[in-house]
């Protein structure tokens, strides 16, 4: 009996994708990785919705967002930092790492980044330079409306924005080039469905701009480099080359299926699990009108530990549940379903919570 890997990432693989990774190496420097190289690049552009340069680094998700930092700001730089969750978090934290000024706006776990309030703090300082947001916090369950923080962002203030989607595009709508988004960032291991270690940045005209003043110390996340040689159809460093052979196969299947209904797959996903938890009695963490279509957190009933119903479900469903995070650890369970997921995934899930929950002191 398969795993059903329901955590935010990494996520499951089709077995298409899982054969591909099994290719034998090949050289990152010769003409048949240039040619995948340059093709992949191409295809998730189309899948950004860019015309932006995007590139393909050998990192995590963080390793992306460390490089939208470094390439776009100095230190002693003024950054708004809005953060709904966990990784909203970490965006302050990398930029305080490389010394940038961060303003801090966070909202409570479970509600979304208000447009209003992103306004009022860049009317009180003119000083902020750039705005980082998250896109989909998946320690909390929560979309942002990333296109009204835009529309704040870049229409009344023509600030720089940079943006985690690591766990968003792919699976939700996100299209850059209209939202006019200048850096965004995401991984193979999310709704690409792909295994860990390619990270994607893309970067607008505006982004570029910034990257020349930059003053942050890089070396191995250097954008300039990443272009220069991308020119050649290579990576400045040894690429993960499997996990590009995988990432070419995912995206084989992801044109194959259309981005318009991968979109509505999640959304449809996303429903089903939202109504499967409500219906079993349990209560969401997230204000429903943001609610994630690529994972649900769910408060853990009253006298209920949440690592009971997780190592349940884990030993006696062969299911895999994510824990909570941070202020959330013990309070609340989260249902990955982004990526290669079905609504027989989710039924999955359901039919195990309903069998589990009573034997961890769960009457609903």
């Amino acid at each position: 009996m398969a795993v059903n890997l329901r955590i935010p990432g990494p996520t499951p693989c089709p077995e298409e994708v899982l054969q591909a990774g099994a290719k034998p190496m090949i050289n990152h420097r010769g003409p048949e990785f240039r040619e995948m190289l340059l093709r992949i690049t191409d295809e998730l552009k189309e899948l950004f919705y860019t015309k932006n340069d995007l590139f393909i680094l050998t990192a995590s998700g963080t390793g992306a967002m460390e490089a939208a930092i470094v390439n776009t700001l100095s230190p002693g730089d003024r950054v708004l930092a809005v953060s709904i969750g966990e990784f909203g978090d970490r965006f302050a934290e990398i930029a305080r790492a490389y010394w940038a000024d961060v303003v801090d706006l966070k909202f409570d776990p479970g509600t979304y980044a208000d447009p209003d309030a992103i306004r009022k703090v860049l009317n009180a300082d003119p000083r902020i330079k750039a705005v980082l947001v998250t896109h989909n916090e998946t320690s909390t369950g929560i979309t942002n409306d990333l296109a009204a923080i835009a529309h704040v962002v870049k229409g009344e203030f023509n600030k720089l924005l940079i943006v985690d989607a690591i766990s968003s595009i792919g699976s939700i709508p996100c299209p850059v080039d209209e939202w006019k988004l200048d850096i965004v960032t995401s991984g193979s291991q999310k709704g690409w469905m792909a295994p860990p270690g390619l990270a994607f940045v893309s970067v607008s005209q505006r982004g570029w701009e910034a990257q020349a003043l930059s003053r942050m110390p890089r070396f191995y996340f250097d954008l300039a480099a990443a272009k220069r040689y991308l020119q050649r159809g290579q990576n400045p460093w040894t690429p993960a080359v499997s996990v590009v052979f995988a990432l070419d196969a995912s995206l084989a299947l992801i044109k194959k299926e259309g981005m318009e209904s991968v979109f509505t797959r999640h959304a449809v996903v996303a429903k089903k699990t939202r109504d499967g938890v409500k219906g079993l009695g349990l209560k969401l963490l997230a204000d429903e009108r943001y609610a994630s279509n690529t994972v649900t957190a769910v408060r853990v009933p009253e006298g209920v530990k949440a690592a009971d119903i997780i190592s349940r479900m884990n030993s006696e469903e062969n299911t895999v549940l994510a824990a909570g995070q941070g202020k959330l650890d013990g309070k609340i369970f989260r249902i990955g379903h982004l990526g290669y997921c079905t609504e027989d995934d989710i039924q999955g899930v359901i039919d195990g919570l309903k069998a589990v929950l009573p034997k961890v002191g769960f009457r609903g």
